[in-house]
């Protein structure tokens, strides 16, 4: 009590500063963060050496070896015209994520320079921009990939950049609303006092603050990509054939439910753990880099 009463006559409180051991924990990611990563690598290291591995090519034909079960020679079986199940999902895994992931690039680069643009300068430049991107959101996504696709032809330089414009809107908005909230920011406000130039405020200083949400954002693209080009080659406005995608399989397993339906459920479950791990990893690091106490 002695001390006690010493301490309220010197008027001082201890207060604790340091952050609560749960609330640092909180900010860790988690067990599914780990496992998603993983999964992502083992998809990506796959694809990457398909060419290496003792498999046979996914486009050698075998009409007399039609929908075979697992063997040491075909690892999965094989599909309705013979080919190696297991050869087209790593060589489809190729395609799959190489449109998912260069697509939403083209939306990254244009939609975040646009955004970034639109929340800085405000004004008549970010009431075109805003206009601009709800006339393209007045569109149904997918039906209009597929007019496109339909009238540049199949092809998959012309299918990642269908989908990369369709993912512009999305990229210009997450950056125009991460640049609205900073710019009143502290740090924005010396610079201007200073004398930086826009260009200098852009770059060096919102930039790297609007990078992770659009980095966060772009995960989330991947994922939704993926799906997109994978309904778009199911109903053959995507790849064109031969090429194998998860899409196309799933398309061409749906012929064979009833005999084989682990032809359509392979390429269906790969595509299903893919999305959801895409989107698992950008859900946290979201959730990582947003400085809101209550993010998580």
């Amino acid at each position: 009590m002695a001390v006690l009463d010493a301490t309220l006559d010197t008027g001082l409180i201890a207060v604790p500063a340091a952050e609560p051991a749960t609330s640092r924990t909180r900010r860790r990611a988690g067990t599914l963060f780990w496992i998603a990563l993983a999964w992502i690598g083992l998809v990506v290291v796959a694809a990457a050496v398909a060419n290496l591995l003792p498999i046979p090519s996914p486009t050698d034909i075998d009409m007399l070896g039609r929908r075979a079960g697992p063997s040491g020679e075909h690892w999965l079986g094989t599909d309705g015209l013979g080919r190696d199940e297991f050869s087209r999902l790593l060589f489809g895994a190729r395609i799959s994520l190489g449109v998912g992931v260069l697509a939403p690039i083209i939306g990254l680069a244009f939609g975040g320079t646009l955004g970034m643009l639109a929340g800085y300068f405000r004004g008549r430049f970010e009431t075109l921009v805003a206009g601009g991107v709800d006339v393209v959101l007045a569109f149904p996504p997918l039906v209009l990939a597929m007019a496109v696709t339909a009238y540049l032809g199949q092809s998959i330089p012309n299918l990642i950049l269908v989908l990369g414009f369709l993912g512009i809107p999305a990229f210009t908005r997450v950056a125009r609303a991460a640049t609205l909230s900073l710019t009143p920011r502290e740090f924005v406000t010396a610079a201007r006092a200073i004398g930086a130039s826009h260009a200098r405020i852009l770059l060096r200083e919102l930039l790297p603050n609007v990078a992770l949400p659009l980095m966060a954002f772009f995960l989330l693209g991947v994922a939704v990509t993926i799906v997109v080009e994978g309904a778009l080659s199911f109903l053959g406005l995507g790849v064109p054939p031969p090429a194998p995608s998860w899409g196309i399989m799933i398309g061409e397993g749906r012929e064979s439910l009833d005999v084989a339906p682990m032809l359509a459920f392979l390429p269906a479950i790969a595509m299903f753990l893919t999305v959801l791990a895409f989107n698992l990893i950008g859900d946290t690091l979201r959730a990582l880099t947003d400085p809101r106490p209550g993010a998580l």
